[in-house]
């Protein structure tokens, strides 16, 4: 099965710019990348970085610069895995139950709407990003007759977008990104009866 790891290098993860300089975004945004390329290497996995620029690293890179939704159904082919690379907690095991999850569609939903990371064996299945995509996903498998199945996951529901999704990478995960957040002064306050980030 191919693995598209779809990756925008350029002015990323933009509603963290309270928080972290666009030097810091983009070194956050590259450890999160990968923490996945880790994790798809350890199950086995030869990943395709679907990248908007050029892009090294320690994968196979792909430079598309059109749209997530029209850049991943380009190179979409049955079978294939689309994990995105913002999974700040993704797991072997959290993958490897996605991976090995029968049906025709198998979707990782993201918190508010999203879909984090799927696996597509139907041929006539497109994906489409916009707006609140595992609804979408749901009804376009309906319209090709495609058998759907979901995976209830905390480790890939979770795409690192806002400040408090740091508090869930420091608490959850030992991977890259944990370690620059804590190298770059980030650690956790509990002073205040709920865990929060503090630098």
């Amino acid at each position: 099965m191919d693995v598209l790891v779809p990756f925008a290098p350029r002015e990323p993860k933009t509603r963290l710019a309270g928080l972290l300089d666009l030097d810091e975004r983009t070194t956050l945004a590259h450890e999160l990348l990968y923490d996945v390329l880790d994790v798809l290497s350890a199950i086995g996995y030869e990943p395709t970085v679907l990248a908007t620029d050029p892009l090294e690293c320690d994968a196979s890179v792909v430079v598309d610069d059109r749209s997530l939704t029209d850049a991943v159904n380009a190179h979409l082919d049955a079978p294939t895995a689309v994990v995105m690379a913002d999974l700040g907690l993704v797991t072997t095991d959290a993958l490897e139950r996605l991976f090995d999850t029968d049906g025709d569609v198998v979707i990782a939903p993201g918190l508010g709407g999203g879909t984090n990371a799927l696996v597509v064996r139907h041929e006539g299945f497109r994906v489409d990003y916009h707006g609140a995509s595992i609804r979408d996903h749901r009804h376009h498998a309906a319209d090709v007759g495609a058998t759907v199945e979901e995976i209830d996951s905390f480790r890939l529901a979770l795409d690192i977008d806002e400040p408090d999704d740091l508090v869930e990478v420091l608490l959850h995960s030992d991977g890259r990104a944990a370690a620059w957040l804590e190298s770059a002064g980030f650690t956790l306050d509990t002073r205040r009866g709920r865990v929060t980030l503090s630098r």
